[in-house]
């Protein structure tokens, strides 16, 4: 007999869900989700001109953010140094904190005395910081509800690999393998005009933030230019066992539609091919890189950001009206020395980020990107000696013409370790109230996708507030943060 190959929006139309026999299939919120885009409209740009970009900059280890966001009025303040001890800021000396002169909902801040940059953005209204954020499966108010074992809690707490992979993902209940840029990219491909060059562009090599299920990154280095965007051979994360498990998925749906291949080779044949035909177009694109005139510092996070300023300037030869960039800046796992390692680190963070809005302002880009950082958990707030261990909720930028700037988003929690309902241990670990999906969820709108789409790109997200995909009788427990006008 031969075979008749069909294909997925065939398949829907002849078959129901319980007739695939695959609990493996069923059981993947993900998967689910991506049925309900199978058959999605394309997405129409509102003009000829519409670009927008997100770039996302990991600060890889678990960056201790609580001195990177200070509170400043004197009862916060007091609660700080306290708590803190030896690794608090002197709210009196620049050259540790610099007030950002603003009030918010009673309270005051500083930023870290080695950014001056980012405060300069700040009271530019062109960046905002996000306070107690961080990786949620649902609403946790209090200790006590922490406690209580009726939530569910991410797994891995306090591990590195489990929490910096929920950042990249927001599905902190699953290992998974597929990112909310890697999602963002199946579900809005169509707006770019080059199918052979990928939305997503990584200055980092393979991660998760930009895996998705059809549509993966274009891996580049901060020196790539037209003699270099080579294809650079098998991803080293191979091994991975949601790599693994991303091609079990790909395996089952292969049966599906009757493609009985070997799914290795044929996974590896496309990741050849795909990049393959990426380098000719990567190749023309940098040809006609017009050299910046904003001076970058030679740290690697700046020259990576300036790599991302220069793909921008050429996103016509690259056929992109929609780009998602992504970047680390490790070494932030500081169980000693943080007060001298921050010292050092912040003020290179503060710089790159404040030449790249520079060049974006050059190339007149400025009102089509966002910057966001993000980190596996903050640190606890007591020091063990000179260093600060693992935690979770803390503070992240958000920088961007577009945004709503000069503002702290959210309530920036008590820093007190006695009678603080949101610390969940005497070394000051602190529940976030503002969830990784609220902060995507508006990236993702502001960016071009649908209410609908929202599903598929943050499964978790109806546990937080209404969408348009959400069962209407949902309690609705936290709401939009207010990122943008």
């Amino acid at each position: 007999m031969g075979k008749r190959n069909i294909n997925r929006r065939e398949f829907l139309g002849q078959a129901s869900c319980a007739a695939l026999g695959s609990t493996a299939f069923l059981s993947s919120v993900l998967n689910m989700g991506l049925i309900n885009t199978l058959a999605a409209r394309p997405h129409i740009l509102q003009n000829s001109g519409d670009y927008k970009a997100i770039v996302c900059v990991l600060l890889a280890g678990g960056a201790d953010t609580h001195n990177l966001l200070v509170p400043t009025n004197q009862t916060d303040y007091d609660a700080y140094a306290l708590t803190r001890g030896n690794l608090a800021l002197d709210k009196n000396n620049p050259a540790e904190l610099l007030e950002l002169g603003i009030n918010n909902n009673g309270k005051t801040f500083g930023v870290h005395g080695g950014m001056t940059r980012v405060h300069d953005l700040f009271t530019q209204d062109k960046l905002s910081f996000i306070s107690n954020i961080g990786t949620l499966i649902e609403p946790i108010a209090s200790k006590s509800e922490y406690e209580s074992n009726l939530k569910k809690l991410p797994l891995g707490m306090y591990s590195h690999s489990d929490q910096i992979m929920h950042w990249q993902t927001s599905v902190p209940q699953s290992r998974s393998a597929v990112g909310f840029g890697g999602r963002m990219a199946d579900i809005l491909h169509d707006m770019n005009t080059i199918p052979n060059v990928s939305m997503n562009i990584s200055l980092d090599g393979k991660n998760r933030f930009q895996t998705g299920r059809d549509y993966n990154e274009y891996s580049i280095s901060n020196n790539t230019d037209e003699s270099n965007v080579g294809f650079k051979g098998l991803p080293y994360w191979w091994s991975d066992a949601g790599a693994k498990n991303d091609i079990k998925d790909g395996a089952l749906n292969s049966m599906v539609e009757q493609q009985y291949s070997n799914i290795f080779h044929e996974t590896i044949g496309a990741l050849t091919k795909q990049t393959s035909e990426s380098i000719e177009v990567f190749q023309n694109a940098f040809a006609n890189v017009i050299p910046l005139s904003t001076e970058f510092s030679d740290t690697n996070i700046s020259q990576d950001l300036k790599k991302m300023a220069e793909v921008i300037s050429v996103r016509s030869k690259l056929g992109a009206n929609r780009q998602i960039f992504f970047t680390s800046y490790g070494g932030w796992d500081h169980h000693d020395n943080v007060k001298s390692s921050q010292n050092a680190m912040l003020p290179q963070l503060s710089n790159a980020l404040g030449e790249f809005q520079e060049s974006l302002e050059e190339i007149n880009m400025a009102d089509d990107v966002i910057t966001i950082t993000i980190s596996d958990f903050a640190r606890t707030l007591t020091s063990n000696g000179t260093g600060s261990d693992h935690a979770w909720g803390g503070n992240q930028i958000i920088m961007g013409n577009a945004i709503n700037g000069g503002r702290v988003f959210g309530d920036y929690p008590s820093l007190a370790l006695d009678g603080n309902p949101l610390n969940v241990s005497n070394r000051g670990r602190i529940i976030p109230q503002i969830s990784v999906d609220e902060l995507y969820a508006e990236l993702a709108l502001w960016y071009g996708a649908s209410p609908n789409d929202l599903d598929y790109i943050l499964p978790n997200l109806c546990n937080f507030y209404s969408t348009s995909g959400c069962p209407s009788t949902l309690p609705q427990n936290y709401g939009p943060i207010g990122l943008f006008a």
